[in-house]
């Protein structure tokens, strides 16, 4: 009697852990299983990603790209498993670093799909859709375009200016693609070496001819950086905070400090990033 007791508790227990492991939603083991240092991602940009010596502007080996493009689809492919059920589930940096570094990933592959007789992004599209309005790809279950990542996500939801720093359009003008995945753990420092790194570049941004003269991505989004961000009422309260990235001069420093100076905008370069150049 105590034997056929002891057999049904442990029959009991048994089937109790199956079910339970059997009935464990998808979402949480996609969540379990995804890699948050995304190790296939950096490997692939350590290995075709360049700074330019001054560390300010980086080029990309698109012909390295199209060799490993195997690697890139399981990257990609990585990225597109991952349910909204799961995503939902995670920090905001965990979010973050995923949007940024599918944003980037996905920019690379759609250049690869006319690389090498491609001069400029603007080049691409699919019924007058132009490059970011091309649902090209699936993410979080659902077919995207590079415009929802950055426009419906990461600006309205996230409200964080400095992911104009993260997101690269393949373009000389836009800030650099760093040589490393966006990881949730290094993202604040991350977007913060991107802001300055972007800033201390003075052929898109810089003080000259007793005038503030930037790229136009302040332009194209002043409301970002007139959302109060970490104490950023108006575009001038960054330029004050970038005073010593934007000149070397102290007496430029601190006009742009005192916010005195006129602001004009730079044309954009939409010139390929291309490591060739």
């Amino acid at each position: 009697m105590n034997t056929q007791r002891l057999t049904r508790r442990h029959t009991l227990r048994l089937l109790t852990a199956l079910a339970s492991t059997t009935l464990m939603p998808l979402g949480a083991l996609a969540q379990a299983g995804f890699d948050h240092q995304y190790k296939a991602w950096n490997t692939l940009l350590k290995k075709h990603v360049r700074w330019l010596p001054d560390g300010k502007q980086s080029r990309v080996n698109y012909k390295g790209f199209a060799t490993d493009r195997a690697a890139l689809k399981s990257v990609l492919d990585g990225l597109s498993a991952v349910p909204k059920a799961s995503f939902d589930g995670w920090s905001k940096p965990q979010q973050m670093a995923f949007l940024i570094n599918a944003y980037n990933a996905f920019t690379v592959e759609i250049i690869l799909t006319k690389y090498p007789d491609i001069k400029s992004i603007k080049e691409l599209g699919f019924l007058n859709r132009g490059p970011w309005k091309n649902e090209f790809f699936t993410l979080l279950d659902a077919k995207r375009h590079l415009d929802w990542i950055e426009h419906e996500q990461l600006r309205p939801v996230y409200k964080d200016p400095r992911i104009h720093a993260g997101v690269n359009c393949a373009s000389i003008g836009c800030p650099a693609l760093r040589d490393e995945a966006f990881t949730a753990t290094q993202l604040d420092a991350q977007l913060d070496d991107g802001m300055k790194r972007f800033m201390s570049d003075r052929t898109r941004n810089r003080v000259q001819g007793g005038e503030v003269q930037i790229n136009n991505i302040f332009k194209w989004f002043k409301e970002d950086f007139n959302s109060g961000y970490r104490g950023i009422n108006r575009l001038e309260d960054l330029l004050a905070q970038h005073a010593e990235h934007l000149s070397d001069k102290p007496e430029e420093q601190a006009a742009l400090r005192a916010k005195s100076l006129p602001v004009s905008y730079l044309e954009y370069d939409w010139s390929l990033n291309d490591v060739g150049r």
